[in-house]
């Protein structure tokens, strides 16, 4: 992004018609303020003398004019207006006029130039407005003034250089800072969305493959004692692998789809969600563990994030006791309340690691610290810890 350019939305839907009209108009009121002010009555520095004619209206209305027209092009060219302004000063100073008219509109540029190109070249363009001023003091005062004077001039034309450019200084840097926030925002909906994708793959995944291990090494222990047996845990892995091969096509479709900005539901499977619950439970059910769904309250339809997030605490959490608990039952509890919908999940399995369950750094599993992460950004409110009684609990309200 060029930060040297203005930014603001309100300049961005000015139309072109408006500058044009407002760089006339600071034309026109530069060419007013040194058509009043070329009096003639000052006389010419290295005694030089005006031609008579200068004294006419005519004259100085077009010389008037013609030292203001290149204000005209200050929006698109500041820098190169702001020396043509410089030399016209020196060609003022040469007739005998005041050049107070030209420092006023230099400073005003100097404030734009502070506020749209680099810093380096509004301070060499202030330095050297107060070196020119300086030169023509000088010369202007053919009697050697006082050196207090000359400092309170000095000082005095300085604030006045050092005013505007702070003005535009400040308005540069407050635009980089909300440029700069901009890009930080980017950056962390690109975390988000990273973060949001790896919590999808550990749920579709983490589960699937360790459903599919469990049932692979029951299959390998009864293959030839129980060729029937052997075929079921076939069956179960082949049923699994395909829904998590149709998980990830919804996955990869959805990210597709978010990138190009398309969508078609012809193609993109809508995701999983609580209507599931009785798909998984007869999936660990083949895997070894009964999951017992108990529903309170009327289902009604939720927010799809909402939705989502429900099945995947639910699933996650039946992985881990499929995985950790020991355990070969846990119960599913689905409350639809008026404005939260409760999910909870209790095991009582004695073995495993609950420490590594919870999150705790001693593990390096990431269900938990993923589930936790899914209701935080939903508002909820999200618990997992041992029981008194033995086994593990899996708590999260998530507001509908």
């Amino acid at each position: 992004m060029n930060r040297d350019v203005p930014r603001a939305p309100w300049l961005r839907r000015l139309p072109s018609g408006v500058w044009t009209a407002l760089s006339w108009c600071a034309a026109g009121q530069l060419a007013l303020l040194l058509f009043m002010s070329t009096t003639f009555e000052m006389a010419p520095p290295f005694g030089l003398r005006h031609p008579g004619f200068l004294v006419d209206l005519v004259p100085r209305t077009a010389l008037a004019v013609a030292l203001a027209l290149p204000v005209c092009w200050a929006r698109r060219r500041p820098a190169q207006v702001f020396g043509v302004l410089l030399a016209e000063s020196v060609v003022v100073l040469a007739l005998g006029e005041r050049t107070w008219p030209l420092f006023m509109a230099l400073n005003v540029l100097l404030g734009y130039l502070a506020a749209v190109r680099p810093g380096r070249v509004s301070v060499l363009a202030g330095v050297t407005e107060f070196a020119v001023w300086f030169g023509e003091l000088l010369v202007v005062r053919h009697d050697a003034p006082e050196l207090s004077d000359l400092a309170s001039t000095a000082t005095a034309f300085a604030a006045g250089i050092a005013i505007p450019w702070a003005i535009g200084n400040s308005v540069r840097q407050h635009r980089r800072y909300s440029a700069d926030l901009r890009t930080y925002a980017a950056h962390q909906a690109i975390t988000v969305e990273r973060l949001r994708i790896a919590r999808e793959l550990h749920d579709v995944v983490a589960h699937s493959i360790g459903v599919i291990a469990i049932q692979a090494g029951a299959a390998s222990l009864v293959l030839d004692v129980e060729p029937a047996g052997a075929r079921r845990a076939l069956d179960a892995i082949e049923a699994t692998s395909r829904e998590t091969l149709s998980g990830l096509r919804r996955m990869l479709v959805s990210l597709r789809h978010a990138e190009t900005g398309g969508e078609d539901p012809s193609i993109a499977p809508p995701l999983a969600g609580l209507e599931a619950v009785d798909r998984l439970t007869e999936t660990m059910a083949q895997a070894g563990v009964e999951v017992d769904v108990r529903r309170k309250g009327r289902p009604r339809p939720l927010p799809p994030e909402i939705d989502l997030a429900a099945f995947r605490i639910v699933q996650e959490s039946v992985t881990n006791v499929l995985r950790h608990a020991g355990a070969d039952r846990c119960e599913v509890h689905i409350a639809y309340e008026e404005r939260e919908l409760t999910i909870e999940v209790l095991d009582d399995g004695q073995r495993g690691a609950p420490g590594r369950r919870a999150g705790s750094t001693a593990g390096t599993g990431y269900g938990i610290p993923g589930m936790r992460e899914r209701v935080a950004l939903l508002n909820g409110r999200f618990s997992a810890n041992s029981r008194p009684e033995g086994g593990f609990r899996v708590a999260a309200r998530l507001p509908v």
